[in-house]
């Protein structure tokens, strides 16, 4: 199983710090983006959407004050942790970034060590705040982690993982707006199919931004990977204006899907991760 990494964005003006803790978090395993000032980190937050931000305050266009208020609100970022690192010490200041919706607020100079510890932390908080997608409005993290445990240990169960292809490209050309339509499309037809060859007890979840895990039984898993497979392939063209359609020229890089099955005759799984690593090959 692909280890997924989490992003951080750093919007620092000055270019030694900003240097310092990209390559001090990519050592500690994350992604990291940065911008030098506030409109750009504004924008990549919007565009990358990442798991965290570490803003300075004191930016050479728009301070780290707006660059917060913009991340909150947008409905896409404003669940996005915020840690604001800055020289700025007085009361009113911290309490104005708090106001604001900041998970926390270190001055400078500070203890690499302990932003490392705060970072960690937030992110976990956000983490397991995360119990249904915002989009879908799927069960999603903890909830779906839930029930797939249940799997590990027990019998007759059987799992599919319908996964979304291209749906980045396919939000850079046309939106955030068009791409959340895909997604509650995908999750409605899948509904649509559970209800007309499923069980009383599946469980459909968000396994991740673009991808779905359905729990079922094995003596429908056939008939309901076929049905969300007919139907998706059938419809994903219908999402792209009219001129852009059956532009098969570009198949590579246009919307499509994949769906693994698994069951529990292919067990016995050790532990989750187990699971999801055999789920996802």
């Amino acid at each position: 199983m692909v280890e997924v990494r989490q992003t951080i964005l750093v919007v620092e003006d000055d270019l030694d710090v900003a240097d310092m803790l990209s390559a001090y978090f990519r050592v500690q395993g994350y992604d990291v983006l940065t911008a030098n000032d506030g409109e750009e980190g504004a924008e990549i937050c919007q565009k990358k959407l990442p798991d965290l931000a570490i803003l300075d305050i004191r930016l050479p266009d728009i301070d780290g004050y707006e660059v917060a208020r913009r991340i909150r609100a947008n409905r896409h970022s404003r669940e996005i942790p915020i840690i604001f690192l800055t020289e700025r010490r007085a009361r009113q200041d911290r309490l104005q970034g708090l106001g604001l919706g900041a998970d926390d607020y270190i001055t400078k100079p500070f203890d690499i060590q302990e932003l490392r510890l705060r970072v960690r932390n937030s992110l976990r908080r956000s983490a397991q705040g995360n119990l249904t997608n915002p989009v879908t409005n799927l069960p999603e993290g903890v909830l779906m982690d839930e029930r797939l445990s249940e799997c590990v240990h027990s019998e007759g169960w059987a799992l599919l993982l319908i996964s979304l292809t291209n749906l980045d490209v396919f939000r850079e050309a046309y939106g955030f707006v068009a791409s959340d339509d895909v997604l509650r499309a995908v999750s409605l037809m899948v509904h649509s199919a559970v209800r007309e060859a499923g069980t009383s007890t599946d469980f459909i979840g968000q396994y991740s931004p673009t991808q779905f895990v359905l729990v079922t039984q094995p003596i429908v898993l056939a008939e309901l990977k076929q049905r969300i497979s007919t139907r998706l392939e059938q419809t994903l063209d219908f999402f792209y204006p009219i001129k852009d359609r059956g532009q098969k020229e570009y198949s590579g890089k246009r919307l499509g899907v994949i769906i693994n099955d698994l069951d529990a005759e292919r067990g016995p799984f050790k532990n989750l991760k187990a699971l999801k690593s055999a789920l996802e090959s």
